[in-house]
């Protein structure tokens, strides 16, 4: 690492790792009671530990992000962070507000609208909490000796982020207006302005590890983000098709629904288009797989299965199936996920002056991980297929379709099982590179540690 204070971002990725285990665990419970075993619903219901599932996603992701920047932001501003200090305040303070939402859910204290489901004063607290993080990214850019686009365009992703926050705070009683308002937080998030900050990591990680100048990854890259980020705003239509909106959403939700993976697709081809023309063999070379695989990932599930059942004649038999489901967990785990999983394993081997983080387990962790998701999403659209036409063509009842498809879920346990030892080998070896080391490294780009730190 170059500065002292990106070793704050290691206590981020760590808090990652650990509420991306405890996700898991809930996905587990889940899947279990999806194959028709519920041993422990009177502890756990369904719908707990899909709240719980789903927000711990959102809070590890929002981390990953946070932990970026920061890793980020002080290299590109070429001077430490503005407030270091307040940096491990506000991680408190986010984990504080995760922690109790979580109990909250437990005890049922709470049960807000799906994917917002935290009290008001959390919300709050959210905001509050995210402000901070963007004063201060936004202060070492400032005060910085320089202001490149990278820096620039992750800034502007996280205050957009903040921002869009507030619109599913509005209080409402008509059902159509909090739908409609909902989606601008959930949709505007992960298909507008979390791919904003997709685009900044990504333009960051490819400079790094593939030589390529700054000039043509930036230029280029943002021209395909941009396209995504703007078809994004008006894919936010697909949402307004059934809930009570206009009838010229159909026609605005489909077509700029259609033209999100051509510019997925063009994401995928230049990341793959710039590793090639890189000139430099760097040394981390998990970390660039992670970063590509990221691209096709999200072209995957992003792009395709999200075109898959988003145009209105099919989405009128698809939405509120598990082809959602299909679609969201390879969107989330190309797009985001493994984003954050890239930046961990660039940024570890200099936060903790290990040598690389190119081991064989790191490998193992990146394919089984990769392959136990598409196995997992193979799952969810049988399952899901099965669902529409049982359920949306046939006409059989909603109960009765669940327990045909339970045979599909043991299937998906299988491929999740799979998923999650890889997940556990990319945690070990988290573990294994310890915490930061005491001094700062030399350039941050380099990959490599100085010689005492390589027999470690």
């Amino acid at each position: 690492m170059k500065y002292e204070s990106q070793r704050v971002a290691w206590w981020f990725f760590a808090t990652c790792m650990l509420l991306f285990g405890l996700q898991l665990v809930y996905g587990l419970i889940m899947g279990y009671a999806h194959a028709g075993h519920d041993p422990l619903h009177p502890i756990i219901p369904f719908h707990v530990a899909r709240a719980v599932h789903t927000n711990l996603l959102v809070v590890w992701l929002l981390t990953g992000f946070m932990g970026a920047a920061y890793f980020i932001i002080p290299e590109e501003a070429d001077r430490e962070l503005y407030w270091p200090k307040l940096a491990y305040v506000q991680l408190i303070a986010l984990v504080v507000v995760g922690v109790v939402a979580i109990i909250g859910f437990h005890l049922q204290w709470w049960e807000g609208r799906k994917f917002l489901e935290i009290p008001r004063p959390l919300d709050f607290l959210v905001v509050v909490d995210v402000l901070l993080f963007i004063a201060n990214i936004g202060m070492t850019i400032w005060k910085g000796k320089r202001m490149t686009t990278t820096s620039m365009v992750l800034f502007f992703g996280l205050l957009m982020a903040a921002l869009l926050y507030l619109p599913g705070m509005i209080p409402t009683d008509n059902q159509t207006l909090d739908s409609y308002w909902r989606w601008w937080v959930v949709h505007l998030w992960v298909e507008g302005v979390w791919e904003l900050i997709m685009g900044a990591i990504l333009s960051f990680l490819l400079i790094k590890l593939t030589g390529v100048d700054r000039e043509v990854i930036e230029k280029w890259l943002y021209v395909i983000v941009g396209f995504t980020f703007l078809s994004g705003i008006l894919g936010t239509g697909h949402h307004y098709y059934w809930i009570g909106t206009p009838r010229y959403w159909l026609l605005i939700g489909g077509v700029f629904s259609a033209l999100e993976p051509l510019a997925f697709l063009g994401m995928a081809i230049y990341a793959i288009a710039m590793a090639r023309k890189g000139g430099r063999a760097h040394p981390n070379r998990v970390a660039l797989q992670w970063t590509i695989g990221c691209a096709v990932m999200s072209f995957v599930g992003a792009g395709f299965l999200g075109f898959a059942h988003t145009l209105p004649q099919v989405n009128l038999y698809t939405h509120g199936t598990l082809v959602t489901a299909m679609h969201g967990h390879m969107a989330f785990w190309g797009a985001y996920a493994m984003l954050v999983l890239a930046m961990i394993s660039y940024a570890l081997p200099l936060l903790t002056g290990r040598k690389r983080h190119d081991t064989p387990s790191a490998s193992f962790a990146f394919w089984t991980s990769n392959i136990g998701m598409i196995a997992m999403t193979l799952a969810f659209a049988v399952a899901g297929i099965t669902q529409v036409v049982l359920e949306r063509r046939v006409g059989m009842d909603f109960v009765t379709v669940q327990k045909e498809i339970e045979v599909h879920f043991w299937g998906l346990l299988l491929a999740a099982g799979l998923f999650i030892l890889g997940i556990s080998a990319y945690i070990y070896n988290f573990i294994r590179h310890g915490k930061p080391v005491a001094e700062v490294q030399g350039g941050g780009d380099s990959g490599a540690s100085p010689p005492a730190a390589e027999a470690a």
